[in-house]
């Protein structure tokens, strides 16, 4: 049953039922940045469960019913799929708990080192494996996403801007890195500390939000760690993250902080395009916070000489003030 004065979807209780939960409670979670809307389920005094809802079209939840269960498979370890009904973008999963790293941090920060290392360890379990059955990570998707950069923020401040230099820049910088992600390996590609639960320890790390997944380079989700456009991992961490993960995979630290570095800039440049696309498509302001974060970051990255291209580009086309700390204001 839902909570009194909560309206669920549409089918809920029918799917709630035929999977062994009718008797449950049913709570409302708040949501993300997309369409999906969570529930947890509760039955007496410790049986819960949550509940996905990823409803078509615009949403598709069979992608994360893939992921899941190839993780799964694989010794990693997202949620358990208890129940499903694709067709009405239904998931009934094992519930992780609230123990999520983000919000464990910010009371134990100085748990901080010891937590990430569990993190890059599993980034390393998942780098032993073979890529997946997922889609590359293709030239054409890292262009498309730098470009939410140039659709989005570049309007929003009202600048004009030389478009096609952009993806040329961007097609110089990324061309190098692409034969190092053959064969490739899994890219969760949102592997950050709001996507990953603490399960009784410290060291046992749950995944969530994995559904985007693709076949990409080994550089892309240690970014996506380290470089969180959430929460400030301090520069020590991310050194010392960057070192373990070299020692454990014994890869060429210098090629290594190059790509990093590439992907570092293409994906904060795609976050800041996504976090203005949020606030002016689809009114949720809050996001425009966190965009000085990842300004920051991205300062950081085309510092590399490996973005020379890229750096030009923004020296040329975005005025000094917008790339400080602040990463500039909007009317709103």
């Amino acid at each position: 049953m839902t909570d009194a004065g909560v309206t669920g979807p549409e089918g809920l209780d029918s799917f709630v039922a035929k999977a062994g939960w009718g008797d449950a409670r049913v709570e409302p979670l708040p949501g993300d940045a997309s369409f999906r809307r969570y529930f947890r389920l509760r039955r007496g005094e410790d049986a819960s469960a949550m509940l996905m809802h990823a409803p078509p079209p615009n949403e598709d939840p069979v992608p994360f019913l893939r992921a899941a269960r190839w993780l799964d498979d694989n010794g990693l370890r997202p949620p358990r799929i208890l129940a499903e009904d694709a067709t009405q973008g239904f998931v009934l999963l094992e519930d992780f708990g609230d123990a999520r790293v983000r919000d464990y941090l910010d009371e134990w920060p100085g748990d901080e080192m010891a937590i990430y290392t569990g993190a890059v360890d599993a980034l390393v379990q998942l780098h032993d494996l073979p890529g997946g059955p997922f889609n590359d990570y293709t030239l054409s998707e890292y262009l498309r996403e730098a470009k939410l950069f140039t659709e989005w923020y570049v309007p929003a401040q009202k600048l004009y801007v030389d478009v096609e230099g952009y993806a040329k820049a961007w097609e110089t910088v990324l061309a190098d890195l692409l034969p190092r992600q053959r064969p490739g390996v899994a890219v969760l590609r949102d592997y950050h500390a709001e996507n990953i639960m603490l399960l009784g320890s410290l060291e046992k790390q749950g995944l969530l939000d994995f559904q985007d997944a693709l076949v990409g380079h080994r550089a892309y989700d240690l970014v996506s760690l380290l470089q969180d456009a959430r929460r400030d991992v301090s520069p020590e961490v991310e050194q010392a993250m960057i070192a373990h993960y070299v020692r454990a995979t014994g890869c060429d630290p210098e090629v290594l902080l190059a790509d990093y570095a590439r992907l570092g800039a293409q994906r904060n440049a795609k976050i800041v395009g996504i976090f203005v696309r949020l606030w002016k498509r689809d009114g949720k302001p809050r996001y425009l916070d966190m965009i000085p974060r990842v300004w920051a970051h991205l300062e950081r990255d085309l510092a590399h000489p490996a973005l020379a291209p890229v750096a030009e580009w923004f020296a040329a086309n975005i005025p000094a003030e917008l790339r400080q700390a602040k990463g500039g204001s909007f009317a709103l």
